[in-house]
């Protein structure tokens, strides 16, 4: 695809490889740049594709619309352990369907509103919402603590 969508996705270990606008949605479709990865278990590299599974993961917006990723969810065999670990994206935590800039902003916007106007504005529920306000706090708390 082109670089000046990489530049202003701004993301790392990815390219996007497509974009398209569906009912008013921008969807970008990524490739993971690495070809294998290290094992999570048993800290050994890997380059063994067990399988692909790709996810949709919401973004922030651009322009106004909003913004889905198609992300690969690979899974790979690591033959030192014989498991089957997959591989973590940086910009997503584990069983997310949000990137965490997109939480970041929907918990700061939430500060300065209410949980029901933002899930209004973003096409999320209220459980959603909650959820990703909480998971804020979380890691707010947890930074001051580290920071003193």
């Amino acid at each position: 695809m082109d670089f000046y969508l990489d530049y202003i996705l701004d993301l790392p270990g990815v390219k996007v490889e497509s974009c398209t606008q569906i009912e008013g949605r921008i969807l970008l479709g990524l490739r993971i740049l690495g070809e294998g990865i290290v094992c999570h278990h048993c800290q050994q590299y890997t380059e063994q594709l067990h399988q692909n599974r790709p996810i949709l993961v919401r973004d922030l917006p651009v322009f106004g619309r909003p913004v889905y990723l198609k992300i690969p969810r690979r899974q790979f065999y690591c033959p030192s352990c014989q498991r089957y670990p997959t591989e973590r994206i940086d910009f997503l935590d584990i069983k997310r369907r949000h990137t965490q800039r997109y939480e970041q902003n929907i918990y700061e916007r939430v500060k300065q509103s209410s949980m029901e106007q933002i899930g209004r504005e973003e096409e999320l529920s209220y459980h959603e919402i909650k959820e990703i306000f909480a998971r804020g706090n979380k890691v707010q708390k947890k930074n001051r603590l580290e920071t003193g």
